[in-house]
């Protein structure tokens, strides 16, 4: 079992920024209108921003107030899908039987973010990137909890997933529009994930009048778990095919 702290959190979406629009989605979750518009980051240069995809900058737009003013952290950055639209261009141009852009190509790789990340805050301590199932959450939860017992004060911790192009709508089912939900972790016993063997298995009962297990499988995990930050879920679980979770607050 692991124990740690969420000092900070943060989520981005379309139309979803402030805490209190993430509370009135816990209550009542829906799917914003995407409408393609990623944000603008107004607190980088220009040619820094020219170069990150919509999936990136909304990473940097919830990670970036979690690091700002602090020292350097390792960052463990988790995707399932990664850049769908920049490699969907890619396979485009193949069929088109056009030149690749080695830039395009470049930034196309998992750990693309990752590397702009550390490069744009010219910080050189460790940074992961996991291409992970649909418990990615934990994982990188384990990550940054195994970076905390290392001796780091502090791992930013981020899962983001862009649309899909419409052709990948066949296989692609679990991202019901673009999200980025960053968090720092220190150590500490105010949460704690455990693993349980097999898949499956019982799910703790709703907490408050609204029914927190009902939308278990319609929303992205990392979604999931700004709910439940929101709503203050003293416990809950997550099992998929292979794997069962349980998050309990403690304090």
């Amino acid at each position: 079992m692991l124990t740690f702290s969420i000092a900070q959190w943060q989520g981005w979406t379309q139309g979803m920024e402030s805490p209190e629009d993430w509370f009135h989605w816990a209550q009542h979750p829906y799917c914003p209108l995407d409408d393609a518009r990623a944000p603008r980051l107004d607190f980088l240069p220009p040619m820094q921003r020219r170069r990150l995809s919509p999936l990136a900058r909304a990473v940097f737009e919830c990670a970036w107030p979690l690091a700002a003013g602090r020292p350097a952290m390792p960052f463990v950055f988790a995707s399932r899908h990664g850049e769908t639209t920049r490699n969907f261009g890619l396979l485009q141009a193949l069929a088109a039987n056009e030149p690749l852009s080695p830039t395009a190509f470049g930034l196309s790789v998992h750990n693309a973010i990752a590397a702009q990340w550390s490069i744009i805050r010219g910080e050189t301590t460790e940074s992961v990137a996991l291409s992970v199932d649909d418990d990615g959450l934990e994982h990188a939860f384990v990550e940054a909890a195994m970076l905390l017992d290392q001796g780091h004060d502090d791992v930013l911790v981020v899962l983001a997933e862009e649309r899909p192009p419409a052709p990948y709508a066949t296989w692609i089912d679990d991202v019901p529009y673009t999200y980025a939900a960053a968090f720092r972790l220190r150590a500490g016993s105010d949460w704690s994930l455990a693993l349980s063997s097999g898949a499956g298995g019982h799910r703790p009962p709703p907490t408050s009048s609204f029914d927190l297990t009902a939308a278990e499988h319609v929303w992205p995990n990392p979604l999931n778990l700004l709910r439940h930050l929101t709503l203050r879920t003293p416990t809950w679980g997550h099992a998929n095919r292979a794997r069962r979770w349980t998050w309990t607050r403690t304090a």
